[in-house]
């Protein structure tokens, strides 16, 4: 099948376009630390923004030069903002923003912000996104491994019409160009994530796993059962369709478990759940969503915080910690 959007290798980038330019990443957590290690073991010269607090201790520690937020950004060419969503525009506007400069580039790894209006960059600066698919510790562990992790570019302001090169010299510094680089925009990438994350990879894999948890348990199975069956397992098959596709799985399971697959599956992911997946892009794309979250933030998180606590206390996770606790690659 022809790709649809570009896709860049490690020749499609110049490294050089970077040599010489300040990076400042702002934010040490998984991914601030994944790429600012990536990207100084390629010869990039690299220093860290943050507020006080064990993130400027690590990242002290793993020997970067470390500096208050509006200080590192007075000394970049680059700002890369890296702290979660939810504090992004905060740190912009008070300590990002008076600090840029005519020239310099803006850049971030999900483009949330940007796209739903929270960052307003002035027009004489560069905004660029560089997006790993992949957590930073993947994001680092593949660098080492001399591989990389595929990621995702995209350019919502060329000021100085080299927007492109530097976003593609930043990928080939965390090592995404290893992989593949695909090029898309802020929008593209926004919403789909959001998409993916809430309707598949996070909000629809945990609710499908404690519907069929829930289900088994109610009709008197035992919970350690239930948990082997639609938890555990889960791993195995995602490995089997992440290294090869649906027919990987199908040509590793038996069977039964195919036309098992086959025939009912599509009576549990039926229209019903079609038609909330076409609700839940519309929130996304309306930026209905966008604001339900900002708002929540603002509020200190009442809606969040008593779902994630209701989750934690779910009878699944007891019955997971007894279990994983029996075998020996989860003991520590």
């Amino acid at each position: 099948m022809e790709g649809t959007i570009p896709r860049y290798f490690d020749g499609d980038a110049d490294l050089s376009v970077l040599k010489g330019k300040q990076i400042a990443v702002i934010g040490y957590g998984s991914q601030g630390r994944g790429q600012s290690l990536n990207l100084r073991d390629s010869g990039l010269d690299v220093i860290i923004g943050l507020r006080q607090g064990k993130s400027w201790q690590k990242a002290s520690g793993d020997g970067f030069k470390v500096f208050p937020v509006k200080d590192a950004v007075k000394k970049a060419d680059l700002v890369q903002i890296l702290v979660p969503d939810e504090l992004q525009g905060g740190v912009y506007r008070s300590e990002i923003q008076p600090h840029l400069e005519d020239g310099m580039t803006l850049s971030c790894s999900h483009g949330f912000n940007i796209h739903f209006g929270q960052i307003v960059p002035p027009p004489g600066v560069d905004v660029i996104m560089i997006a790993p698919k992949g957590p930073g510790a993947m994001v680092r562990r593949t660098y080492e491994e001399g591989k990389g992790v595929p990621a995702l570019i995209a350019i919502h302001q060329d000021a100085t019409g080299k927007a492109k090169e530097t976003a593609l010299a930043y990928a080939k510094g965390i090592g995404a160009t290893r992989a593949v680089v695909l090029e898309t925009t802020f929008r593209e990438e926004t919403e789909t994530d959001l998409f993916g994350e809430q309707t598949v990879l996070c909000g629809g894999m945990t609710s499908l796993i404690k519907a069929g948890f829930e289900t088994l348990v109610d009709a008197g199975y035992a919970p350690e059962m239930a948990y082997l069956e639609v938890l555990h397992e889960t791993k195995l098959i995602v490995d089997l369709i992440y290294e090869g596709g649906f027919t990987n799985m199908r040509n590793a399971i038996s069977n039964t478990a195919q036309y098992g697959d086959l025939t009912r599956g599509p009576r549990v992911i039926g229209p019903e759940v079609y038609q909330a997946m076409q609700e839940i892009l519309d929130e996304i794309q309306s930026g209905e969503f966008a604001r339900e979250w900002i708002l929540e933030n603002q509020v200190n998180r009442p809606v969040f915080n008593a779902l994630t606590r209701a989750d934690e206390e779910h009878l699944i996770e007891d019955v997971g910690k007894e279990i994983r606790a029996l075998m020996p690659q989860f003991r520590r």
